[in-house]
């Protein structure tokens, strides 16, 4: 064998070698980003399963609250109108946005609620109340859940060599469910 051909076959050899490594580097982080990406979206389906709860539970709620409280009619539509918003709310993003607002119109009803004794006794309301602080913890679970899958999965789009392989295929970072602002503050119940 002459000293150019066996150049070449060493040649060839060695580039099927990293060609064969790229393409086994290449799948299996890719498929690493599928894996965690469809661990997010079960989380977050899980989250949603929870909201979807509580969304049910609102009218009901809303409506046990009404007969005794028709003077807190802005409280009542406010309630109402977050949760249209998510009804209508489309993206995650959009989503967390829109459930963070119906969270803090509910605490706000439920301070209302105090101011009526009557209600609180009310065996509906009770019910009704204890669905829904359920669901609340529910949610609370999941969201924590749902916030650990988009942790792992953000971090693994963030770390070299990860972060090249993510910009390629077009993985981005997942939004996490923050609380909002507005939840630092304890609602004010007064009598």
């Amino acid at each position: 064998m002459t000293a150019g051909r066996k150049n070449f076959l060493i040649g060839t050899v060695v580039s099927l070698i990293v060609l064969i490594s790229l393409y086994s580097f290449f799948k299996g982080k890719y498929n690493a980003f599928v894996a965690l990406d469809e661990s997010v979206k079960s989380s977050w389906a899980q989250v949603e399963n929870q909201l979807q709860r509580r969304y049910d539970l609102i009218p009901n709620l809303v409506e046990t609250v009404k007969g005794y409280a028709r003077q807190e009619k802005d409280v009542l539509i406010e309630v109402t109108n977050a949760r249209a918003r998510v009804g209508g709310a489309g993206t995650v993003p959009e989503k967390i946005q829109a459930n963070n607002e119906l969270s803090g119109a509910l605490s706000r009803l439920l301070v209302v609620v105090e101011q009526y004794p009557d209600l609180k006794a009310n065996q509906n309301f009770i019910r009704l109340q204890d669905e829904l602080a359920g669901t609340e913890n529910r949610i609370a679970v999941e969201r924590r859940r749902y916030n650990e899958e988009v942790k792992r999965y953000n971090v693994a789009v963030r770390q070299f060599p990860n972060n090249i392989v993510a910009a390629v295929f077009g993985f981005q970072p997942a939004a996490f469910f923050e609380a909002p602002a507005a939840a630092k503050d304890a609602p004010k119940v007064r009598f």
